[in-house]
């Protein structure tokens, strides 16, 4: 495990800026856990910083990682209640249904999760209840737009190969939207496991043999951290991808289609500033995001031999070339 360093986040702790309200008392210092993967994003710290916190003056963030060891993640959410920190920022649904079975009583904030009630989470967006809340999200209803996004891009698309880590059940809702969308859009989907990154290479050759014309790729600590190759062997078998993470996109990859992530993670921080002035998570409805992005990699499409058409590249928020 490791800490971020005191010029990034990790900071001694003095006093809350004046205008940071009645329930903080002057003088008082808090200490934020934050698990999950990437560390946490400079659009949460400018959120932070935003309402008051300064770094290295009135609040310190233990950053920890399981290191894409799931099974890991409950014992790294008791090393932070063990500090102990004041509230605790989880990043993904796995981090974030760690937290619901070790941190029954630190108050948590969640960002970046599908669904948090089909997740078993909260209770519903409106009245979480216990000590979860934050930033929910669309994940199964974003399948149909990332799907109908490749159709527009690939008007012959008929089989589309969807990368998924079958140990993580977490993925289950998206499956199911994906199989509604291919349905409505008369796509064939081919499910292909990749567990680890061993599966990464078999993964895209059982692609190819199905046919496919393109890979569907879910938002997954696993393919964040091999990232590289996941793109390298996407063009080497010549395969266009639609990826959940901005990072492959930006890495390599063909498009991405989500949640813009530097927004949501700048609302989260407002979570955590509610719960450090009193508030219990409980009282605190889940928001989901409004802000969302579509990042095309020109470059890659130019190495496919793809066309991107005008009207899906005049909606491209972010272009690659």
């Amino acid at each position: 495990m490791r800490r971020i360093g005191l010029a990034v986040v990790l900071a001694a702790c003095l006093t809350l800026a004046p205008h940071a309200g009645k329930a903080q008392q002057a003088g008082r210092a808090y200490r934020i856990g934050y698990v999950g993967t990437p560390a946490p994003s400079a659009a949460f710290l400018a959120g932070l910083r935003d309402l008051g916190y300064v770094d290295g003056r009135n609040f310190a963030i233990d950053y920890r990682s399981s290191h894409g060891d799931v099974e890991r993640l409950v014992d790294v959410i008791a090393e932070l209640i063990r500090v102990p920190v004041a509230v605790i920022v989880t990043s993904g649904t796995p981090a974030t249904l760690a937290a619901k079975r070790a941190a029954a009583t630190v108050p948590v904030v969640m960002v970046g999760v599908g669904d948090p009630v089909e997740a078993g989470i909260v209770s519903s967006y409106v009245k979480p209840g216990g000590n979860i809340t934050g930033m929910g999200g669309f994940g199964p209803e974003l399948e149909a737009k990332r799907l109908s996004i490749l159709k527009e891009v690939l008007p012959k698309l008929s089989r589309v190969a969807v990368f998924v880590n079958p140990d993580m059940g977490v993925y289950a809702a998206q499956l199911r939207a994906v199989r509604i969308a291919a349905d409505a859009l008369s796509l064939i989907v081919k499910e292909i496991p990749v567990r680890d990154a061993a599966d990464l290479e078999p993964a895209f050759g059982e692609a190819v043999s199905a046919r496919a014309q393109a890979v569907l790729v879910f938002r997954d600590p696993l393919m964040l951290r091999h990232r590289r190759e996941v793109v390298q062997l996407a063009a080497r078998h010549r395969v266009p991808g639609m990826f959940g993470s901005r990072e492959i996109a930006e890495a390599g990859g063909l498009i991405f289609y989500g949640e813009d992530l530097a927004a949501t993670f700048r609302r989260t921080a407002s979570y955590v500033d509610k719960i450090l002035k009193g508030a219990k998570p409980a009282d605190l409805p889940v928001e989901q995001p409004t802000k969302f992005e579509l990042v095309i990699n020109l470059k890659t499409a130019k190495a496919l031999g793809l066309t991107i058409p005008p009207p899906v590249l005049g909606r491209a928020d972010h272009v690659i070339e």
